[in-house]
């Protein structure tokens, strides 16, 4: 039996009396990758906010490793990584290691000095990332792809269970993509991460993710890959709003 990590019961969310969220159900369980598709306001975020508890649902209950939301009391067990390019001055004055190392406040504090064995903590997650070489590096002489590296390091560094990104590729090169993705595949399947991505790249991550949820403002599709595959493309689109065509294109780079 598959033990939940994230359930939402029946979890509605209204902006001004105008609905965002309605009725949703969800359950993410242990090790698992999820896809979380949808439109352009099609309540994405708002989703991953109740589930980080940055917004509380009109209606419903969120519980997170068994535990009501209210009540849950270990945060470091989940590691978040927003649309850094929307938001991150890439002229701070951080080295790559400082910055990854910043993630263990979570646990005991921004105010606080660092040991070696945290520093060998946020080398340990710069190697998982591939970017331990770059740990004395400025944090603004990277590129767009190897800055979102450092901050998924950053996230790994409380050793999560779970790892939520929302739309993490923005601001990264196309040709970097694929490998990006690459990344996170192996993160799930190497080291039992469980993800929630929130993504508008369908092609990709669907190839790779074990679960697609479709949003658009209620759940349309909520199951595992294969049987999302079977969908038609006519669904999908109904789902979206407007045609929809998938490509399945990174199944073989995956896989070889």
């Amino acid at each position: 039996m598959t033990n939940h990590i994230i359930q939402l019961d029946d979890v509605s969310f209204s902006y001004d009396h105008s609905i965002v969220l309605d009725h949703i159900h969800l359950e993410v369980g242990e090790g698992e990758f999820w896809a979380l598709i949808g439109p352009n306001g099609s309540g994405k975020s708002t989703l991953i906010n109740i589930i980080l508890g940055l917004l509380k649902p009109s209606s419903g209950s969120v519980e997170l490793f068994g535990s009501d939301i209210n009540s849950f009391k270990h945060r470091e067990r989940i590691g978040y990584v927003s649309q850094k390019s929307n938001s991150f001055n890439s002229g701070f004055p951080a080295t790559v290691l400082e910055v990854v190392r910043s993630g263990l406040t979570r646990k005991s504090g921004l105010f606080r000095s660092f040991s070696k064995k945290d520093e060998q903590k946020a080398l340990k997650s710069l190697g998982i990332v591939g970017m331990e070489s770059f740990a004395r590096q400025n944090i603004g002489e990277l590129s767009g792809g190897q800055q979102q590296r450092v901050f998924i390091a950053r996230a790994l560094v409380g050793e999560p269970d779970l790892l939520i990104m929302d739309e993490p590729t923005v601001g990264i090169d196309q040709q970097n993509v694929a490998s990006f993705y690459s990344m996170l595949n192996e993160l799930n399947r190497d080291h039992g991460i469980a993800i929630v991505l929130v993504t508008h790249e369908i092609d990709l991550v669907t190839d790779l993710a074990t679960h697609v949820a479709c949003l658009n403002r209620s759940i349309h599709f909520h199951g595992i890959q294969s049987d999302y595959k079977k969908m038609d493309d006519e669904d999908i689109s109904n789902w979206y709003g407007h045609p929809v065509r998938r490509v399945h294109q990174f199944e073989t780079e995956v896989d070889q």
